[in-house]
């Protein structure tokens, strides 16, 4: 029920290096409120030269929000922006709700989705890294009983913890996590190893990314219901990534990979947390570029998505862009500006078998059984290469090392100087 749920209201900052416009932002930060549970009563925006290092927002901005809060009966306030722990401090004081900011309310939509293990442990260590240093501006609402939207999380942490706790807590996590990226990297290696190509699927979160993977893999005869993957109308309904077989017109299977979906601002901490997902991409012969046609923020959408893939050193890669969703549209395909895209509907099948071709046109099919010798000069090389392949016979000489593995097309040609 609507009546039931948490009263929020949205506060964005204008500043003159944004480049994304302001009522687009509001709009995907009421988006994050609604996939936390709550319901947005009310939206304040403020345009500042620069920002105020106490209340981020003028003082009398924070009164007009105090104001809105108490006409409006509203139980908590997010910021379209990151705040310290003083400014969190400062601005409930004046307020009187609890305030948070766009990455908790990230965060806390993460915890709320995560199944697997790893994802628990990799959501409850970026909580605690970023609210760490932001204990004075936690503490207050963190301890109320049934404080809702920002403070959840795997085990409920309540932050009357002292500082130490906390950092115990961290290195236990990130001991738990070694072990389990261990045994993700042998995963990795088999998967690298098996001479299928690998084709991940990327974009903003709710672009139909798991729907879409479900129609490629339903184009495999072999295909079983149960191979689908969690589908829902919803921002990061799924934070796992998925991997599935499916095949290519001319027969030749390829595993396909599945995602996180990215979002405007996304946490550096939740960056450093999913490097799971991250590597995925990174070891990806093709990319899926999904995009929602249907978006009236679809400029955003783009920019998120390349800004991202810039920052990660991945942009150089194959990609498709595809716009989904066209079932929804009544305009002309012709007024989306998007370079070279593929028009589907993941939802109804609209042109999959089209793209099905277009990937096969497009990847690099070549894997091959390779010898090289890397001396030891060339260290990061070696390293890189054991690290990304399941070598078969490994063999240190006296200058070098002698590999023989199964390597992909790209990195063929970048090292094949080394072959023997």
């Amino acid at each position: 029920m609507e009546s039931m749920k948490e009263k929020v209201l949205i506060v964005g900052v204008v500043l003159p290096k944004d480049d994304i416009e302001i009522e687009d932002a509001l709009d995907e930060l009421e988006e994050l409120v609604k996939a936390a549970g709550g319901i947005v009563e009310a939206r304040i925006v403020q345009k500042k030269d620069r920002l105020n290092a106490a209340l981020y927002i003028g003082k009398g901005k924070a009164e007009e929000i105090q104001d809105a809060c108490e006409k409006l009966e509203i139980d908590t306030v997010v910021f379209n922006n990151e705040l310290s722990g003083a400014q969190l401090r400062n601005l409930e004081e004046i307020v009187d709700r609890k305030i948070i900011d766009r990455t908790t309310l990230i965060l806390d939509i993460f915890a709320l989705r995560a199944e697997s293990k790893e994802g628990k442990l990799q959501v409850k260590l970026a909580q605690l890294k970023y609210r760490l240093p932001r204990l004075v501006g936690f503490s207050d609402y963190l301890s109320r009983e049934g404080a809702g939207i920002g403070t959840r999380g795997p085990g409920e942490q309540k932050l009357e913890i002292d500082r130490r706790h906390i950092l115990r807590e961290i290195n236990n996590i990130e001991k738990q996590l070694k072990e389990i990226v261990e045994v993700r990297d042998v995963k990795r290696k088999k998967r690298l190893s098996s001479q299928l190509p690998i084709v991940s699927l990327l974009g903003y979160t709710n672009a139909g990314k798991s729907t879409l993977m479900n129609q490629l893999i339903k184009r495999d005869n072999l295909y079983e219901e149960t191979k689908s993957v969690f589908v829902k109308d919803m921002l990061f309904a799924s934070l796992d990534t998925s991997h599935r077989v499916s095949k290519l017109p001319n027969g030749q299977t390829f595993l396909l990979s599945d995602t996180v979906g990215f979002v405007s601002k996304l946490p550096t901490k939740l960056i450093e947390a999913f490097k799971g997902t991250i590597e995925e991409v990174e070891n990806s012969d093709l990319l899926i570029h999904v995009l929602d046609a249907s978006s009236k923020d679809l400029d955003l959408q783009i920019k998120t998505t390349i800004d991202l893939l810039k920052d990660l050193k991945i942009i150089d890669k194959p990609i498709i862009t595809v716009l989904n969703k066209m079932d929804k549209l009544d305009i002309s395909r012709s007024n989306i500006n998007v370079e070279n895209p593929i028009y589907i509907s993941a939802l109804n099948g609209e042109n999959i078998d089209e793209l099905l071709s277009l990937i096969q046109d497009k990847l690099p099919m070549e894997y091959r059984e390779v010898e090289m010798f890397i001396p030891y000069t060339d260290q990061s090389i070696s390293s890189y290469l054991m690290n990304h392949y399941e070598v078969k016979d490994l063999e240190y000489g006296e200058n070098g090392l002698n590999l023989s593995f199964t390597i992909n097309h790209i990195d063929y040609e970048k090292y094949k100087k080394y072959i023997i």
